[in-house]
């Protein structure tokens, strides 16, 4: 049975991140095999949770390759003292009480469809994602405040509402309250009016979990800031969870108190950036198949290529082909997807080609094209090479298998694992940052 599971994992660590091996699988050990199937420990409930949403189908594929017949997978959770779950001895039934009381009903905020197992995870939300799911499981109790910030439309909403929905399933009974900041001011102003500040302030008071929507929109208002700052500090030294979301980190909205700038950073910040391709691919994917329509792949990468602003714009052309599709009755190819959503999607009138952008970038890291071409993966060539495949992809109409085949022919996964680095470089980098769009500058001045 270990011998089995070291295989799988050996199998596993080839096929995801160092990071997310590390992170997801290091803790993990076979227990049994129980119904024919193999009974695999993860350290804790937040570990068990993302290992049966994000790597179920990877392991299960693996371990029926390298077990004996279709042995099957089954996730447990260890519990204090290193037992698993399942061997947990039952506890004794509890007295039925004459009438139980149902669940209270989640609150008329909460938007049904933004759960965690509708939130598409990729590169550039999965921290986030960890972060969010972290809080939902085990509120108060670290990661507090945390603090999601990134721009319109890539899901920091979905975040609240999903960490909503996890506390309520867990604790029907608990007090969360959702308010956006422009609500938070509205209702401040209210009750400023008419003389109800003390109601205000015990409303707040007795909440579980706060959650705040586009806090920057405080910013500049000094009455409630104020009274945000009193309403954060009675929640926070009570052990209330705070998640906040803003379109920028807290140092980098202007009007924004420094008192509050401090408190906001006390416990995790982690930002939600762009979706890359195979995000963007997903998302439509999982947004088609819960309205039972049949999205071509050759479509949904068309849209991912050319929606590059968020999530909503996807979400957008998708509606919006599958009202076409069912008007008329028609299968959807990438001809008539071009010819729907020329409204929405704009084809660029001008475009650099691969051929400037590769000469531009040569010269700047004074290397040969013919270098940025060839196979050779030392640094002073792999890092011009991945610079010119994103701007490739950033500034022409080239298709990733038609860039890849115009840089010595790699395979298009190459340049969106490329694309995909140099995205995260330029977040993480601002020297490096700049450097990628003086380059850019120059591919679109050269058009």
């Amino acid at each position: 049975m270990q011998d089995l599971w070291s295989k799988c994992l050996a199998r596993v660590r080839e096929e995801v991140s160092p990071q997310a091996f590390q992170r997801w699988f290091s803790g993990t050990r076979p227990v049994r095999i129980e119904d024919g199937a193999l009974v695999v420990e993860a350290p804790d409930l937040f570990s068990l949770d993302n290992l049966k949403s994000r790597f179920s189908g990877l392991v299960e594929s693996i371990l029926h390759q390298e077990g004996s017949g279709a042995l099957g997978l089954r996730w447990v959770a260890a519990m204090n003292g290193g037992h698993p779950a399942a061997a947990r001895p039952a506890p004794a039934p509890s007295p039925v009480p004459p009438a139980a009381a149902s669940p209270p009903a989640k609150p008329d905020f909460l938007n049904p469809k933004y759960t965690f197992g509708t939130f598409v995870i990729g590169g550039s939300n999965e921290f986030a994602h960890a972060c969010a799911l972290r809080v939902a499981e085990a509120p108060g109790r670290g990661l507090n405040p945390l603090f999601l910030y990134g721009g319109v439309g890539l899901g920091k909403t979905h975040l609240l509402h999903a960490i909503a929905h996890r506390v309520l399933e867990a604790r029907p009974e608990a007090r969360v309250h959702y308010t956006s900041s422009e609500n938070f001011i509205n209702e401040l102003i209210s009750s400023l009016q008419h003389n109800r500040m003390a109601e205000f302030r015990s409303k707040y008071r007795k909440i579980d979990v706060f959650l705040v929507d586009d806090v920057q929109f405080i910013a500049g208002k000094e009455r409630t800031q104020e009274e945000f700052f009193f309403t954060f500090n009675a929640l926070y030294e009570t052990g209330k969870q705070i998640i906040i979301t803003s379109d920028k980190m807290p140092k980098d909205t202007p009007g924004l108190e420094e008192r509050l700038k401090t408190r906001f950073v006390w416990g995790m910040t982690a930002d939600i950036g762009a979706p890359d391709f195979e995000t963007k691919v997903a998302i439509l994917q999982k947004k088609a198949a819960e309205q039972n329509f049949n999205l071509p792949s050759e479509v949904a990468h068309y849209i991912a290529e050319r929606a590059r602003s968020n999530i909503r714009e996807l979400e957008g052309c998708l509606i919006k082909i599958i009202f076409h599709a069912s008007l008329h009755g028609a299968d959807i190819d990438v001809a008539m997807a071009q010819e729907v959503l020329k409204g929405i999607i704009r084809e660029p009138s001008r475009s650099a080609s691969i051929d400037q952008i590769q000469r531009i970038v040569s010269e700047h890291f004074q290397v040969r094209v013919m270098d940025i071409k060839s196979k050779n993966r030392s640094q002073s060539f792999a890092l011009p090479r991945q610079i010119a495949m994103y701007l490739a992809r950033e500034l022409s109409r080239a298709s990733t298998t038609e860039i890849g085949r115009r840089f010595g022919g790699k395979d298009h996964s190459t340049v969106i694992h490329s694309t995909n680095k140099i995205r995260e470089m330029t977040r993480r980098d601002p020297e490096f940052a700049a450097t990628v769009q003086l380059l850019k500058e120059k591919a679109e001045a050269a058009v």
